[in-house]
């Protein structure tokens, strides 16, 4: 198995999350991710705890089936080096802040000249435009300026941080790996690459997909506990008696007579459709004293085979032992340099024709300078040159 995107050849400029988990996607499906790292400033996920055997587990996922070469692309012949490379690959993937490529001599133009099929995405938090441009920012500030903490959190405590990178991968990476292969579908007409700018915070805004709809268009203002699905109905969650806590989706009918039914309060069935917030207010409250009769185990097994929309909380250790998520194989061994193997999240897309076999975790800075290299034609004398002027390691 190559898997569907084995044609592509990607060179991966990125560090931290939204670029590796976007060339993640690219090199699961079998494209060829090479990534330009430097030797001197090392990529901070790299010693992001917690680590297995000295690495660490999130920069091993991250970067998985990829291969690494170290280049100072302060120097000329690095930067002469990546220029090389470029006539043969697809895709650059970048996410300096504006302007920073171009600096070094590898921005779209001139990489542009020398490949003109080639596909160049940057990554960024504001994109190449406007006042924030060059404004640092992380995941939380992308989803405060895109309006979604605004709603997503409690009235009496405020918006919550979220356990999941939302911005990062929801906004970057997933819309940069979109972007990316309907630019690739383009070529395929055109003959020449473009250029793709990514903006996390842009792409945030576009997630805002039912409230930002309803502001535009009718002007109400989400707030937060205020519409069926940020809180303010009884779609929510619920603590069992012993502190553990179930998920409640049962919107439609059918669904709220039978979680009624299960917890022996059919009685509230009919209070479901209420758009009064204080009728809504009402039946969460009475919901709750139902649920908090029984401890967690109790609800599990309760819900286990009534179809309500009703499922339990679970914390990873639990999420990975669940039948559905064993059932559907996420996650998988992946092999280690010394030959054993290191437990990961699989990829999650099934192809009718197979994906191939994960290759490797992440690998160490530079760990295939000279393989590189010596496809690119470079002796091992030369190599090592390069090495002892420190242009790569």
């Amino acid at each position: 198995m190559t898997g569907p995107l084995a044609s592509l050849k990607v060179l991966d400029f990125s560090t931290l999350l939204p670029g590796p988990f976007a060339s993640l996607m690219l090199a699961d499906m079998g494209a060829e991710v090479l990534r330009i790292e430097s030797p001197t400033r090392m990529d901070l996920l790299r010693v992001l705890p917690p680590h297995d055997q000295g690495t660490s587990a999130s920069h091993a996922y991250l970067n998985r089936n990829k291969r690494s070469l170290a280049l100072d692309l302060k120097q000329a012949a690095a930067v002469e080096i990546v220029h090389a490379l470029v006539k043969d690959y697809d895709i650059v993937l970048e996410q300096f802040r504006p302007g920073v490529m171009e600096r070094l001599g590898l921005g779209y133009e001139a990489l542009k000249a020398i490949n003109p099929r080639l596909i160049y995405v940057s990554i960024t938090g504001y994109g190449q435009t406007g006042p924030y441009k060059d404004r640092a920012g992380h995941d939380i500030n992308y989803l405060a300026l895109a309006g979604v903490a605004s709603y997503t959190g409690r009235r009496d405590s405020g918006p919550l941080p979220l356990g999941v990178q939302l911005a990062d991968v929801g906004g970057g990476s997933l819309h940069a790996v979109v972007g990316l292969l309907a630019a690739v579908v383009a070529r395929q007409s055109s003959g020449v690459g473009q250029y793709l700018d990514v903006s996390m915070t842009d792409c945030t805004f576009s997630l805002n997909a039912m409230a930002g709809a309803g502001y535009l268009a009718c002007g109400v203002e989400p707030e937060w506990e205020s519409h069926v699905l940020n809180g303010g109905s009884f779609y929510d969650y619920y603590r069992s008696r012993d502190g553990r806590w179930m998920s409640v989706g049962s919107l439609e009918p059918a669904f709220m007579q039978q979680l009624c039914a299960a917890l022996g309060c059919p009685e509230l069935a009919g209070q479901g459709l209420s758009p009064s917030p204080e009728a809504q207010k009402v039946l969460k409250l009475a919901l709750q004293v139902e649920f908090e009769k029984r401890s967690f185990d109790e609800l599990c097994a309760l819900f286990a085979g009534v179809d309500a929309c009703v499922e339990p909380v679970l914390r990873l250790s639990e999420a990975v032992e669940h039948p559905q998520l064993k059932a559907r194989a996420l996650v998988s061994q992946v092999p280690r340099a010394d030959g054993s193997t290191q437990a990961q999240i699989a990829c999650p897309l099934k192809f009718s024709a197979g994906l191939p076999e994960p290759r490797h975790i992440g690998a160490a800075v530079g760990a295939h300078s000279d393989e590189v290299l010596g496809e690119l034609g470079f002796s091992p004398r030369q190599i090592s040159e390069l090495r002892h002027a420190r242009v790569i390691a």
